[in-house]
């Protein structure tokens, strides 16, 4: 039997909550420990010499340390062979991780002036042009995952749920619970009603994980 899997980060956490959401899609035990933003500082020595970048989420297993959480969540579902979540078929596994990728490289940093300014209050990000610019882009690429949700009618990569749609949802759920205008994407909120279905969904996507 392996090391039982150790996570590291807080749950207010988006990306910790990518990997906690795919724990229990998988049905695996885990034990976590609060680090970041409110608890233990991730600029300890202790936590560097895990992750140098001091930054969320951290696992630990029997094969060693990793970092960054999407490669966290494909390690897991790799590791325990759900390849409903993420396909072996090499066309049908780059369809997941192009959208993967997308949420990673595009999506999430769209929002990170305005949710700074809108949500956490920072000081720091009051520009009124840059916010306005920072909603503008989010919708922007929110209504790039509408036309792709009107394709495929479903979920994020085709007909199946599948581990872009943890990613994804969770990101979808932040846009919608940020203060601000938007537009009206009746496929992304047919979407949200669909993993609202699933329990990781409504348990890491609740309001008190914002």
């Amino acid at each position: 039997m392996g090391q039982l899997l150790k996570i590291l980060g807080r749950t207010s956490s988006i990306n910790v909550r990518k990997v906690l959401w795919t724990c229990q899609e998988l049905g695996i035990a885990y034990e976590r420990e609060d680090w970041g933003i409110g608890f233990a500082s991730t600029h300890d020595p202790a936590f560097l010499a895990l992750n140098p970048n001091a930054q969320v989420p951290v696992v630990i297993d029997e094969n060693g340390v990793l970092w960054e959480s999407n490669t966290i969540c494909r390690y897991l579902v790799g590791k325990h062979g759900r390849s409903d979540l993420l396909p072996v078929d090499p066309a049908a596994r780059a369809r997941v991780e192009q959208w993967m990728d997308w949420q990673a490289t595009e999506l999430n940093p769209s929002w990170g002036y305005a949710f700074h300014a809108l949500v956490r209050k920072n000081p720091d990000f009051q520009d009124p042009q840059r916010i306005a610019a920072g909603v503008k882009g989010w919708n922007e690429k929110m209504g790039l995952l509408e036309e792709q949700l009107n394709r495929t009618g479903a979920y994020v990569a085709g007909t199946e749920f599948s581990l872009a749609d943890v990613l994804i949802g969770l990101s979808v759920h932040r846009w919608r619970q940020t203060p601000m205008e938007r537009p009206d994407y009746p496929a992304v909120t047919a979407y949200c009603k669909r993993l609202d279905q699933r329990q990781g969904f409504a348990e890491y996507a609740s309001a008190a994980h914002s």
